[in-house]
């Protein structure tokens, strides 16, 4: 009998705890749905009254990738002041309190993620304009 795979993989309960963990700590948070027009977004948007408004992206700590799309936008985001957060655990919620820290994980395989920030820019605004 073949073995039934589960319906959600381990960020999406990750993700789960990491949300009631931050509403524990008095943080609001909004999951980011996005679809076909909107890769490469957060997982994650969280508001404090104290710390604004942060993006948090969930990855597994054993094994993560960034999507194509992530490694796009992701620079432009954090070029116009919107980095994002990575957490990896429910117990790393301190982190929203520093610096984004996407660049932490960000594989030197991959290249420099400023080099050639504006094709980047001028790709999304194309994508913009075909969609």
């Amino acid at each position: 009998m073949p073995k039934l795979r589960n319906k959600h993989g381990p960020e999406y309960y990750l993700q789960g705890k990491i949300v009631k963990r931050l509403i524990e700590v008095g943080w609001h948070v909004e999951r980011v749905i996005g679809n076909a027009l909107q890769k490469g977004l957060p997982d994650l948007m969280a508001m404090h009254p104290r710390y604004g408004i942060r993006l948090i992206d969930v990855k597994n700590p054993g094994s993560y990738s960034f999507t194509r799309a992530q490694k796009v936008k992701w620079p432009v985001f954090h070029s116009y002041g919107g980095g994002v957060y990575i957490l990896t655990s429910p117990d790393e919620v301190d982190l929203l309190l520093g610096s984004p820290n996407w660049l932490d994980y960000w594989k030197t395989s991959w290249g420099d993620p400023f080099e050639s920030l504006e094709d980047r820019v001028d790709q999304l605004l194309d994508e913009l304009e075909y969609e």
